[in-house]
């Protein structure tokens, strides 16, 4: 059953076109794009701030270059291939391991070096990305996810969305992989999406296909048992974005990996309103009470991150309705 928009007004709901025009429009500097639509950008910028990312192994930006891929990856066992201008996890090639000369990618599928060169040839010439202009291909180490995302998320590696406002962590989703997503952590294709609390990274709520689940389909672990670990520096660490950027509303996409914990993966100058049906809570009362600070104090990240976990507790305009998404 679908809400109608004034109660989804009455609890706080940001919609889109709200979104577009009070937030995006206002708080993102339309020049400042190109440093997070651009994922190599972002990577470079990040490494200059000194955030951690996946080590960077190689770029490839021209058709003649596919040839030295090998070369590239040689040492490898497993590594992430990606377009720098991609979206939505579009393009994105996961290799777990290598058998017998053969590659696995990350749903078990074995592949030859032709056609990771293909899809390579795809990537340059803009299958998937933003508005199909060319692009270049970013090649990365593997992310190892922490013991407890392995148990949780079928295949592939889970992430944590947060919405960063003027600097400021205010909501953040768990993103795990299901079968049916086929080892992609995208809501739209069937992963689950779980509202943690900023102050804990506790999970709060949870769904899959816009509706509430108490369990991960796959794997049976319940949703509201989890708490993220490393869960002051990945709030940090999405924090530190608002300075990398100078871009004031941004989706954050980070991930704890077992070896090195926080890590950003990549930034989003457009994110998505999903998260509120994630969290059953609306943005629109969190970005009011950021936007009620005095703009001309400056706080450091880590005094903005104590802001947050002090205030968007689990009981923070807290809304009864589920809240069904597109």
């Amino acid at each position: 059953m679908w809400i109608l928009p004034s109660l989804l007004n009455k609890h706080g709901i940001l919609g889109m076109n709200r979104r577009n025009v009070s937030y995006i429009s206002q708080y993102n500097t339309r020049s400042r794009y190109p440093l997070v639509d651009d994922k190599l950008k972002t990577k470079l910028l990040a490494e200059k701030f000194k955030l951690s990312t996946p080590k960077l192994r190689g770029v490839i930006k021209y058709q003649y270059e596919t040839a030295y891929f090998p070369k590239i990856v040689e040492n490898l066992q497993g590594f992430a291939v990606k377009p720098a201008k991609g979206s939505g996890g579009k393009g994105i090639l996961v290799i777990k391991e290598r058998k017998n000369g053969l590659f696995v990618k990350s749903s078990g599928q074995i592949i030859t070096i032709n056609d990771i060169k293909r899809h390579l040839s795809n990537i340059l010439a803009g299958l998937y990305s933003l508005a199909g202009v060319p692009d270049s291909v970013i090649i990365e180490d593997l992310i190892h996810p922490s013991e407890m995302f392995e148990k949780l998320s079928y295949d592939g590696v889970p992430d944590i969305r947060f919405i960063v406002f003027k600097g400021y962590p205010i909501m953040a989703m768990l993103r795990l992989s299901t079968k049916a997503s086929d080892g992609k952590a995208n809501l739209h294709q069937g992963a689950v999406g779980v509202g943690l609390d900023i102050s804990t990274g506790k999970g709060l709520h949870a769904i899959q296909h816009s509706r509430r689940v108490q369990k991960h389909p796959d794997t049976g672990l319940l949703l509201n048992e989890i708490l993220v670990p490393d869960w002051k520096n990945l709030l940090l660490l999405s924090a530190k974005s608002y300075e990398m950027t100078k871009l004031g509303y941004i989706g954050a996409d980070l991930v704890v990996d077992k070896s090195h914990g926080a890590m950003l993966l990549e930034l989003n100058a457009r994110p998505g309103l999903s998260i509120q049906a994630a969290n059953g809570a609306g943005l629109l009362p969190r970005l009011k009470k950021i936007e009620s600070i005095d703009p001309d104090l400056y706080f450091t990240p880590e005094e903005r991150i104590e802001f947050s976990m002090n205030t968007f507790h689990s009981n923070f305009n807290k809304t009864p309705v589920t809240i069904k998404t597109a």
